[in-house]
């Protein structure tokens, strides 16, 4: 079993703003790579990502745009996470307590209740879900609503409200949907960090996973998102393997369906739907060799997925320097990069 380093995230180490905010570039952050054949921890910018792979490696990235998944009231805000599997004209949501410029989870809320909503709209709350999570309905279609009223979701380490484009990535694909949270990973490349990366021989293959509204409670797990491997990532995927690449997830989000795509032979095959697979140090990952990610706050249930791919060792080692070297922690802070 791969321990889950127990640490304290010193306030100092949250990143509570974009780093175009502190005088930097995207791809300027500071980027952590750890190499599980030799136990090594090195320290690099993001920009140095092209020099750090081969030719032939393949990065696999989530198209997901973020939706403002969050809708103020004059009490409350209520974040809406996803639509419900098999239910789509019902969503999960939670509640919460506005505080200044700050929320705070909110326990109340009864079944049957309705909450009046900014443009006239109504949210009506079904059943609970989970101890923090609503089924809920809202009275007019959620995806264009949210574009119309809501703004991005901002966690209490966020000082500030920041547009709606300093939570997309360079990736994002707008199908008319999204997901609730950016897929934080992939916010550091730019479009001139692509083309680098084209240019050394590194190969990019998309797939989607929309992300719910997370929990900053500790080991609560991932709960049912939509997601699809498209036919041709997953023949991508299996071509990089069958020839000895790398294949490199951009995200825990990445890593969560392609490993939900591994058929019983271990093949990663085109897969749509709804995923609630966990990655954990118990289990197999059969998919990806190495990870792109950030880094994650004590408690939270990404640890596991982490450091079930860094091995033992690597993990306690690469949090360990991090903290030492004052890295900047969350979705605008800085990055780790886990290689075989």
């Amino acid at each position: 079993m791969t321990p889950v380093p127990d640490f304290t995230l010193p306030a100092a180490l949250e990143a509570r703003e974009p780093p175009e905010a502190r005088g930097r570039g995207r791809d300027g952050v500071r980027l952590l790579v750890g190499r599980r054949a030799t136990g090594q921890v090195g320290h690099h910018r993001f920009r140095d990502l092209p020099d750090l792979l081969a030719p032939g490696d393949l990065l696999v990235v989530n198209t997901s745009a973020t939706l403002p998944a969050a809708v103020r009231l004059d009490k409350l805000a209520v974040h809406f996470s996803t639509p419900l599997p098999g239910e789509d004209d019902l969503w999960l949501v939670e509640l919460r307590l506005r505080s200044g410029e700050a929320s705070v989870p909110y326990g109340g809320g009864r079944t049957g209740e309705w909450l009046p909503m900014p443009g006239g709209a109504t949210l009506t709350l079904l059943r609970r879900h989970t101890g923090r999570l609503w089924a809920a309905r809202l009275s007019t279609g959620v995806v264009p609503y949210l574009h119309r009223h809501g703004v991005p979701i901002r966690y209490g380490h966020v000082r500030r409200d920041w547009p709606l484009a300093a939570y997309q990535t360079v990736f994002a694909h707008d199908r008319g949907d999204g997901g609730a949270e950016m897929p934080s990973a992939a916010r550091p490349f730019t479009a001139e960090l692509v083309a680098a990366l084209v240019s050394r021989g590194v190969l990019l293959a998309p797939l989607t996973l929309h992300t719910g509204v997370a929990s900053l409670r500790a080991h609560e797990p991932p709960y049912a998102e939509r997601y699809e491997v498209p036919e041709a990532t997953a023949a991508l995927v299996e071509h990089v393997r069958a020839r000895g690449g790398r294949v490199i997830a951009v995200g825990t989000t990445v890593v969560r369906a392609l490993e939900t795509a591994v058929d019983a032979h271990g093949r990663v095959r085109p897969s749509r739907g709804w995923t609630e697979h966990v990655v954990t140090p118990e289990s197999d990952v059969r998919a990806v060799d190495g990870l792109l990610t950030g880094l994650h706050a004590p408690g939270a249930s990404h640890l596991e997925m982490v450091a079930a791919i860094a091995g033992p060792g690597l993990m306690e080692a690469a949090y360990r320097a991090a903290l030492d070297d004052g890295y900047l922690w969350h979705e605008f802070g800085d990055s780790h990069l886990i290689l075989p």
